[in-house]
């Protein structure tokens, strides 16, 4: 008992000790009443996305919101084939056409696949993610308040992007070896010569065949594509929304507050801007993903090319064959697919988010 004391003791000073190098209290009850709402609202926001536009009445219903990845699924899972497929053995060509050959290939299924992975991955990535940007926010406020000496200092578009990159690196690191399997059940087809059971059959497969740092393949490429993605996304649609609140342009604002159409209209627009940017990322680190992996899928190594292994041997190598074998174009390969997907999941996260901290009360400022 009296070591527990010590222990418990102990930690509460870490805890202060710590919290205190910011020049803030510790946590209160009420501050951690505000985190865990603030994370509540991130993983609603992280479900709430396209269905919501078809069932507006069940917005806030967490299992029903999760159907909305479900929605835009055989969109996501193309994207990724049409990012990783051999060049020299092309399958899928477009968005039509691909969608047509996996129907008729694998059948109403196949559209599917890796779904249930990403289902599970995203609630805990968008509490982590909104969460921390909220963090970061009052930190990085803080910081620049002290540093300026105007207590009344707001945040700039470059502290938000700041804010944001920040939030997407964390909150992608927690989740990043579920990304990473999920990128191989999603490709893997019946010719596959070996077949993932499932998510937790394809991790352990994984560790155990690859070692742990195989969970962390293209690892890299995501973290830095996180600064414009996520960034961007919030700092433009932060942005924009206080550009229209404070000029107010063509009757779009009443009584200091957007309407849901135009917030909708911010969200889109940071989706589109800030995907584009980070696009050529996401398909390096897709095919990183997929080297060194045993028996791969067909659609990887290619029909007639035997079972070789993708050879990059990091970031930089892969950027400069995927441009000198296939041309700067490819760096765009499944960019149509993921704009229609992205774009309105986006918009319809970010106002979901602040619909739902305004019910539960949160407020984005410095505690006092």
């Amino acid at each position: 008992m009296a070591s527990e004391d010590v222990v418990g003791k102990t930690s509460e000073t870490a805890v202060s000790t710590i919290v205190n190098l910011r020049g803030v209290k510790a946590p209160s009850q009420a501050a951690l009443l505000s985190i865990c709402k603030s994370l509540v609202a991130g993983g609603v926001a992280g479900g709430v996305s396209v269905h919501s536009l078809l069932f507006p009445e069940y917005r806030f219903r967490f299992r029903r919101d999760l159907l909305s990845r479900t929605a835009v699924a055989p969109l996501e899972r193309l994207k990724i084939l049409l990012q990783v497929q051999n060049p020299h053995s092309i399958k899928y060509s477009g968005t039509v056409q691909g969608l047509k050959y996996i129907w008729r290939t694998e059948g109403f299924r196949g559209l599917f696949k890796g779904n249930g992975t990403n289902c599970a991955r995203i609630v805990p990535n968008s509490a982590v993610k909104f969460f921390s940007y909220e963090e970061a926010s009052k930190g990085i406020l803080w910081f620049y308040r002290q540093q300026t000496g105007k207590e009344d200092a707001e945040l700039t578009p470059l502290l938000r992007l700041g804010a944001g990159a920040c939030a997407g690196i964390i909150a992608m690191s927690a989740t990043y070896p579920m990304d990473m399997v999920r990128g191989r059940l999603t490709v893997q087809t019946e010719l596959s010569p070996r077949q993932y059971r499932g998510i937790f059959h394809a991790l352990s497969t994984v560790f155990h065949e690859e070692g742990p740092r195989a969970l962390y393949k293209g690892w890299l490429p995501s973290v830095i594509g996180v600064v414009p993605y996520v960034g961007l996304n919030f700092a433009v649609y932060e942005s924009l929304k206080d550009y229209l609140i404070k000029s107010r342009p063509l009757g779009l604002v009443e009584d200091s507050e957007l309407s849901v159409a135009t917030k909708l209209a911010c969200g889109a627009a940071a989706g589109t801007v800030g995907q584009t940017v980070a696009y050529p990322l996401d398909v390096i680190r897709r095919r990183m993903q997929m080297v060194g992996w045993k028996d791969a899928a067909s659609v990887v190594t290619g029909d007639g090319q035997g079972k070789s292994r993708l050879e990059y041997s990091g970031m930089v190598d892969a950027f400069r064959k995927t441009v000198r074998h296939e041309g700067f174009g490819a760096l765009y390969k499944g960019l149509v697919p993921n704009s229609v997907k992205v774009v309105p999941s986006i918009a319809i996260a970010f106002v979901t988010y602040e619909v739902v901290k305004d019910i539960l009360g949160v407020e984005i400022r410095i505690s006092d």
